[in-house]
């Protein structure tokens, strides 16, 4: 699935940098796929009592919308991986978490932010070596390594990639990754 990789001989000696970027492009692929494939106006979808049979004890108060979810991982990746490299996030966090907040953010506004998300923390990757990938940081969310982190910052997107192709479901859609 997805795209052909090069097959690295067993035994061979991997830049931590090209493992966790391997990671986070499977993750990018998978999700910016969902992404897209909601349509513009589901995007504010967010499952409710309704959705489910009568008398279901789920309770749905809080719920993300589908475009909250979307801007929640990329708020979480510039969150995440600012401090896994130190670079600092090419975008108002303040203005993020607003749209993050807002259950009605547009498809394109959406997709737009998560992508670039994405693109930053593939940037920030790239800083960590051989060097520093198992030195300890300032812990997040109980990581303590830039690997670690990096790897929980996909982990986390995953958490809500699972949420997001639930959502597409409910709307009729099979996700990308099931066709």
């Amino acid at each position: 699935m997805g795209t052909a990789q090069v097959a690295i001989a067993p035994g061979t000696a991997v830049e931590p940098a090209k493992a966790l970027d391997d990671l986070l492009k499977l993750f990018e692929m998978e999700v910016v796929g969902v992404a897209k494939a909601m349509p513009a106006d589901k995007y504010s979808f967010a499952p409710s009592a309704a959705t489910f049979a009568t008398g279901s004890p789920e309770k749905f108060g809080g719920v993300r919308s589908f475009s909250a979810e979307v801007t929640h991982i990329a708020e979480a990746n510039y969150y995440f991986y600012s401090a896994v490299s130190g670079l600092k996030p090419d975008v108002d966090m303040a203005a993020l978490q607003k749209m993050t907040n807002d259950s009605n953010v547009p498809k394109d506004d959406a997709v737009k932010v998560l992508l670039s998300s994405l693109a930053f923390a593939h940037k920030a990757i790239a800083t960590i070596t051989a060097v520093n990938a198992f030195t300890a940081i300032k812990p997040i969310d109980g990581q303590n390594t830039r690997a670690s982190l990096a790897a929980f910052g996909v982990a986390h997107g995953y958490d809500h990639y699972g949420q997001m192709v639930e959502y597409l479901r409910m709307n009729g859609i099979v996700p990308p990754g099931s066709k």
